[in-house]
């Protein structure tokens, strides 16, 4: 899932950004309503943390806005410098899914995020089916070419199911390191993964849908 950042304190807006990545969650930041409006206008997110106070305007505003053009239906989460309950109605009265307190821990944040996507998003498939006709099977984490099982280590498995979860959106090798436990490993770590991937689905059919995105990283089609 994508997530928007519009936070003005840079160290934690860094913080939040690196725990959200390594929970596996895809990030952009931005520390103005005009930069996120701009984003929210041609990008698609799943959730948008937004401060509540903002350099050129109140984060308010753009939930006034959001709610107006509805933003692709994105979950918004006010982050709050305190814990007030009338700021919180506030919040809620312009449109926010939550209101949390700047001070609250990134595990609380992070189940919070988890909540609201289990109740809006629904609950991730069981089965996902790619190309020509593998399917993936994350509750038994196996990956099936019709009746043939196509061997996959841990990592090369979690590596596609990241593409897969993404499809049509350019990733890092950065952001795929992070993901599946390697992102201090470097970048020749996912290329070799990645090539090892399609070497294994080759066996069965063309891994077309697993695409090179030059000077990024990968993208699953």
């Amino acid at each position: 899932m994508a997530i928007l950042i519009i936070e003005t304190d840079e160290s934690r807006r860094a913080t939040v950004h690196r725990f959200l990545q390594r929970a596996g969650y895809l990030t952009d930041l931005t520390p103005s309503l005009a930069a996120a409006t701009t984003k929210l206008a041609v990008r698609h997110y799943e959730f948008v943390l937004l401060a509540q106070t903002l350099p050129d305007s109140n984060g308010l505003t753009l939930l006034h806005e959001a709610k107006r053009r509805n933003y692709q239906a994105a979950a918004f989460i006010l982050l709050m410098a305190t814990d007030a309950v009338e700021d919180r109605l506030h919040g809620f009265a312009a449109g926010a899914d939550d209101c949390v307190a700047r001070s609250t821990t990134l595990l609380e944040l992070g189940r919070r995020l988890r909540s609201i996507a289990r109740q809006r998003f629904g609950r991730p498939r069981p089965r996902i089916s790619f190309g020509a006709g593998f399917e993936l099977d994350l509750a038994g984490r196996r990956l099936r070419h019709g009746s043939h099982a196509v061997d996959l280590s841990r990592s090369q498995f979690d590596l596609l199911h990241h593409l897969l979860r993404h499809r049509g959106r350019p990733l890092t090798r950065e952001q795929l390191g992070a993901h599946i436990g390697k992102g201090s490993e470097g970048s020749n770590y996912i290329d070799v993964h990645s090539m090892n991937v399609r070497r294994a689905l080759a066996r069965f059919a063309p891994p077309d849908f697993l695409q090179t995105v030059r000077g990024i990283g990968y993208q699953a089609a």
